[in-house]
């Protein structure tokens, strides 16, 4: 009956946002209803937001308009956590993602909000207390579950650290409507951690969700600049595909592997996945772009269907 999503890396607020939106666009059940979200910002406060009823549509609003993303200083945060579900949660909303600036952030599923039998303290504040107590996300949330094994409770936890974990009690695991994953991407430190119930389809709602969110934070097909490609050049076989560019970002040579387009009539790709763009033998980046390329003896006449294009080139990090 819930969703948790917990996010670190660049833009993590806006991250955990989209994420949430990329869901209740396609999936049904438990969604777009109450949401509870909090980010660590970089001046290291602990902002929430928060609404009963209709989910990212309503989280913040500008004026009048709704379904508008996080102000700039939230969508900016390096640490967010959301939880949400259907609508009329108990309030206050905070207690189903509880947050220390200094220490990390614990969301979940099901419900992390309730103690565990014979404990006073909620799984998910338990968890942060064990945080704060030095216990790394894993470490924190393995031993809340080992002694509450028969809760109804997922936990997702991250610290300032930029660790993160997730786990489901031995009791949540029997259910069949699970969907958990945690995907990372260790050169940048960005990493999501996706747990939810009762909503469908559950194959694939929780890597959408995660993908969503690691694409808001590097998008590999943002252009950082740009580069201009004429119809007239010569392609030059070589052993990988490359342009090379002058200094006013114009391409002044092709290079590609595929020595067969250089006979006859071809159409088609002729620059292919991300090919890599240099400017005085130094690498600037990859393509963003694949244009439909008509060439005839080894010489471009076209790309999709103009004498000149304009591609983006994404620089690497």
């Amino acid at each position: 009956m819930t969703i948790g999503i917990a996010v670190t890396g660049k833009d993590a607020g806006l991250a955990a946002f989209r994420a949430l939106a990329a869901v209740e666009k396609v999936a049904r059940g438990a969604i777009g209803g109450f949401v509870s979200f909090v980010a660590i910002t970089a001046d290291g406060t602990l902002s929430r937001a928060e609404t009963q009823r209709g989910g990212t549509a309503t989280l913040f609003t500008s004026g009048e308009a709704t379904g508008v993303e996080p102000p700039a200083v939230i969508a900016a945060a390096r640490f967010a956590a959301l939880m949400s579900s259907g609508p009329d949660r108990p309030a206050p909303l905070a207690q189903f993602t509880p947050g220390d600036a200094a220490v990390g952030l614990v969301t979940g599923h099901r419900l992390p909000n309730v103690p565990g039998e014979g404990a006073n303290l909620p799984l998910n504040t338990a968890t942060l207390d064990r945080m704060r107590g030095g216990a790394d996300p894993r470490a924190a949330i393995e031993a809340e579950l080992a002694l509450h094994p028969e809760a109804d409770a997922g936990l997702i936890a991250l610290d300032v650290q930029g660790r993160l974990h997730l786990a489901n009690s031995r009791f949540v695991e029997r259910r069949g409507d699970l969907g958990a994953v945690c995907l990372e991407d260790p050169a940048r430190g960005h990493a999501v951690a996706v747990l939810h119930n009762a909503i469908e389809p559950r194959q694939g709602i929780a890597t959408l969700a995660a993908a969503t969110a690691l694409d808001s934070m590097a998008p590999p097909d943002r252009a950082h600049s740009f580069i201009r490609l004429d119809a007239g050049l010569v392609l030059e076989p070589g052993a990988t595909d490359a342009l090379d560019v002058d200094a006013a970002g114009r391409v002044v040579r092709v290079t590609v592997s595929r020595h067969h387009l250089l006979d006859g009539r071809r159409d088609g790709s002729v620059l292919g996945f991300a090919t890599p763009v240099r400017c005085d033998g130094r690498l600037l980046g990859h393509t963003i772009g694949d244009p439909y390329c008509v060439i005839e003896a080894g010489r471009l006449v076209s790309m999709s269907g103009q004498p000149s294009v304009i591609l983006g080139v994404h620089h690497d990090d």
